[in-house]
């Protein structure tokens, strides 16, 4: 499969010094280009083909999408293109998302986070049945902390079924699950290195959490695996000579989850204590880094690679993807966003800790409503400690039913899932106050996912200002219509565009005069 069929090379043209001609010859990528020097000596173009040599001041070699990353990165994980479809949760990054994109010689990962164990159960062997010669597929392990039971149970999972690639996002600290999922299947190659059993990728966008990942599992969660049998002695030992992750995703303005941090400046930081520890703990192999969060444009992916990222993720405009498990209402909003249309809303996941995460604004109220029941919950210890006039207005405008019903459904749901948190929300009102709230929270976003039009002012939709500045790229383009956005599609657009503006950025630096028309790159049908 070739991204655009390459021109003959053979083919030279005269050089050219107007700026429709240089804009012309700088988009031809997979050809070698020559910057010339004009009859004066003083203006300067472009020329393919044999140019005379006292004319040529240098000669950029060809360009292609696959090569803007590290090429260790594809080569670790049997793809042709330094790009990964990212685990959006609730199952929205769907078994036919990843599929699609194993197709495509990328690599995706399934959107476990937020699912019940045996939907996870069910995605997993699909995608082991269909996929199962192939390395470059995977599934999230989202961070539990209600539930660190889930946490394990699901990594136990997918090593048993042997999902080549695990994602592992929102940790804060190391838990035995991911520790597990890092260690479990380490050995001993033919020439002595260390081969891992599942590849490890790590989601962090903060500096402290990165470094737990880069530095060897502590002694201390190793050894209580081996002591559960979970993990063999050899496993541990190799264990502690590696890092935990070898593929460092670098986080910054995402959907959901996020620190909101610009990856101009999280990215150096991280790859500053890459190197730091790498030297440390003497690595035999490189540690990878990737960059995730505000990736809606060529603009934005080209900036990824020249920060340094050996691959990147794309997440949010993903969704409105053919293959994304969202509803078409849902995703008709998403089309609509523009780059403000974004606000911090309180997580269903961490809403006792405080955590928040990045949704869309644009024709929902959702963060405003979730906003009321966080600032309820701080300033109370109970549901009944709730000023009448207020319970009246949250029951009425957002939960749209009584605390007591509401606590009923709630209870069902625990009672299927984990009876323990019964107990204790009938010992801690403050707890029970906590799940009634949460129930908002994660019904708004299988709100979405369904499709519920009754509740369209209450879905909560993850998203970054990507997603903005997306629907303005393909404005006018055969993408912006939803039907032709698929998911390689959205991928081979998004790094075509980002090779033609690496070339126009290179031939920039060597003076060559460029116009905005040499930067910019609308998205046309790829194959």
């Amino acid at each position: 499969m070739s991204v655009l069929a390459a021109p003959d090379s053979a083919t030279a043209c005269p050089p050219v010094f107007s700026p429709e001609g240089i804009a012309a010859l700088a988009r031809r990528i997979r050809e070698p280009v020559h910057v010339v020097s004009g009859p004066s000596g003083r203006e300067l173009g472009l020329a393919t083909g044999p140019v005379p040599r006292a004319r040529v001041l240098g000669t950029l070699p060809p360009l292609y999408p696959e090569w803007l990353g590290g090429r260790a990165f594809c080569e670790a994980h049997g793809v042709r293109f330094p790009y990964v479809v990212g685990e959006m949760a609730n199952g929205i990054a769907t078994t036919r998302m990843v599929s699609a994109t194993a197709r495509a010689e990328m690599l995706g990962f399934f959107g476990a986070g937020g699912l019940a164990y045996p939907e996870v159960e069910r995605a997993v062997h699909t995608l082991a049945d269909e996929l199962r010669s192939t390395p470059n597929w995977g599934v999230n392990l989202i961070h539990s902390p209600a539930e660190p039971a889930l946490e394990l149970r699901v990594a136990e999972l997918l090593l048993r079924c042997g999902v080549p690639r695990i994602s592992a996002s929102a940790f804060m600290e190391l838990t035995p699950a991911v520790v597990l999922c890092s260690a479990r299947g380490l050995r001993r190659g033919a020439d002595g290195g260390i081969v891992r059993g599942a590849r490890l990728f790590a989601k962090v966008s903060r500096p402290e959490v990165a470094e737990r990942f880069l530095s060897p599992a502590p002694a201390a969660l190793l050894d209580a695996l081996v002591a559960q049998g979970r993990l063999t002695p050899g496993e541990a030992g190799l264990a502690a000579l590696v890092p935990v992750a070898e593929d460092i995703t670098v986080e910054a303005d995402s959907g959901g989850h996020t620190d909101n941090r610009p990856l101009s400046v999280l990215l150096p930081r991280i790859a500053l204590l890459r190197d730091t520890l790498c030297r440390r703990f003497g690595y035999r192999r490189p540690v990878r880094l990737g960059a995730a969060g505000g990736l809606g444009t060529p603009d934005a992916v080209a900036s990824a690679f020249a920060l340094g990222a050996s691959y990147v993720v794309v997440g949010s405009v993903n969704q409105t993807a053919v293959e994304a498990g969202l509803s078409d209402e849902a995703k008709a909003m998403l089309c609509d966003a523009d780059v403000a249309d974004v606000a911090m809303a309180p997580a269903a996941d961490m809403f006792e800790l405080g955590v928040t995460l990045q949704v869309l604004s644009r024709g929902t109220l959702f963060a405003r409503r979730a906003a009321r029941l966080h600032t309820a919950y701080r300033e109370h210890g109970s549901l009944e400690e709730i000023p009448p006039a207020s319970r009246a207005s949250i029951e009425r405008e957002v939960l749209r039913a009584p605390f007591d019903e509401v606590w009923q459904r709630v209870r069902a749901f625990w009672e299927r899932r984990d009876p323990s948190e019964i107990t204790r929300a009938e010992a801690d009102p403050k707890h029970r106050m906590a799940l009634v709230f949460r129930w908002y929270l994660g019904s708004s976003s299988r709100w979405a996912i369904t499709g519920e039009t009754a509740r369209r002012a209450d879905y909560q939709i993850w998203c970054g200002p990507a997603m903005g500045a997306f629907n303005r790229w393909v404005a006018g383009s055969f993408l912006a219509d939803p039907a032709n956005r698929s998911v390689t599609q959205i991928a081979l657009n998004l790094l075509e565009g980002a090779a033609v503006l690496t070339r126009a950025h290179q031939l920039r630096t060597y003076g060559v005069p460029l116009t905005s028309d040499a930067f910019a790159f609308a998205p046309c049908e790829l194959a």
